[in-house]
């Protein structure tokens, strides 16, 4: 999809952090995104520490006579934020301003391009194509009381191990179990000589913190970066943002 004279801009709805690192990868990430796609319009907010909040987003953007934008909440899971966080404060946001229409786009998750990003970031890290059958992976993520959320990790782990690790195991940095350490700890016991910890989170902050220093604790003997502003995310977020417009545009063919 080109932008062109019209064009609904992005607003990208990040969790935010008081850890400085947060914002700064976020906006590196949307960063990416617009040079992607020049001419969209790319917009970022933030539901908590960060400036600017989800409401002043949206009031900038209808202050600005803006029609029609996509909200994307970079989430990786459909869990509390996406369910009900997200969604209450665009109701909010939006329900005194009745000429801004938002579709909202789905969470990132899961998808072949983070799949991607990971081995992109184990790459990064240190591992060859040739490590992969003597390696076990730890995918590690921030971690949700929702059981959809930690069905969807396990389920992505399951897939990644077809493509030829040794063994791929969910871990969590919090609300749910195995610890990164103790994945890392089980992976050892059954045999793998070598084991790579792979965050599965967007940008730092303390649960990614926690997730390292598990490995680190664990002995782990490669640890990747989180997904940051990886390439392939940059692409996943013009992949929701296309698909989230794609209904509105069939409805406008038929109308």
């Amino acid at each position: 999809m080109r932008p062109g004279p019209g064009t609904p801009p992005l607003l990208v709805i990040a969790h935010g952090s008081r850890d400085p690192r947060h914002a700064a990868t976020v906006h590196a990430l949307t960063r990416r995104v617009a040079a992607a796609r020049p001419g969209l319009r790319v917009d970022t907010a933030f539901l908590d520490f960060n400036a600017p909040s989800v409401p002043q987003a949206v009031s900038r953007l209808a202050a600005d006579g803006v029609r029609d934008a996509v909200a994307l909440p970079l989430l990786l899971t459909r869990a509390f934020h996406a369910k009900t966080d997200i969604p209450a404060v665009l109701r909010e946001a939006t329900a005194a301003l009745p000429s801004l229409r938002l579709h909202t786009a789905d969470v990132l998750g899961p998808s072949p391009l983070l799949t991607a990003a990971l081995e992109r970031r184990l790459r990064e890290a240190g591992l060859a194509p040739a490590d992969r059958g003597s390696t076990g992976v730890v995918l590690a993520s921030a971690g949700s009381t929702d059981p959809e959320a930690g069905a969807v990790i396990a389920a992505v782990a399951r897939e990644w191990r077809h493509t030829g690790w040794c063994a791929v195991r969910p871990a969590f940095a919090s609300a749910a179990l195995p610890r990164t350490e103790d994945a890392v700890r089980a992976l050892r016991a059954e045999g793998a000589r070598r084991i790579a910890v792979a965050p599965y989170v967007i940008a730092p902050g303390f649960l990614p913190d926690r997730i390292a220093r598990g490995a680190r604790e664990a002995g782990a003997d490669v640890l990747a970066g989180v997904l940051g502003a990886a390439p392939e995310l940059a692409a996943l977020l013009l992949r929701r943002y296309e698909q989230a417009l794609r209904p509105a545009a069939a409805r406008l063919l038929t109308a």
